[in-house]
């Protein structure tokens, strides 16, 4: 099981963090420099929920943005109670 959203597709990207010193030129300084590059990772916020899909209750991995935009209907809550004891 990835991390992807099942409706979306967002999933784990690349990227890099750039570490700099040095001032800005607008706030009077010669520039920025770059010191140093290292890979990172952008996760896309996955949760994992039950969903109806295709008329089945099941779990699956959605991001909180597909959440928010609607794109999963949630199952009914069940209103089971146990039948009360008889007593004689």
């Amino acid at each position: 099981m990835s991390r992807e959203c099942y409706f979306t597709g967002k999933r784990t990207r690349a990227g890099n963090q750039i570490a700099r010193r040095g001032r800005a030129k607008y706030l009077g300084g010669v520039g920025k420099k770059t010191t140093g590059v290292t890979k990172r990772k952008f996760k896309p916020n996955i949760q994992r929920v039950r969903a109806v899909i295709e008329g089945k209750v099941c779990r699956i991995k959605v991001s909180a943005k597909a959440m928010r935009l609607g794109l999963i209907t949630k199952p009914p809550k069940r209103d089971w109670k146990p039948e009360p004891v008889a007593t004689t």
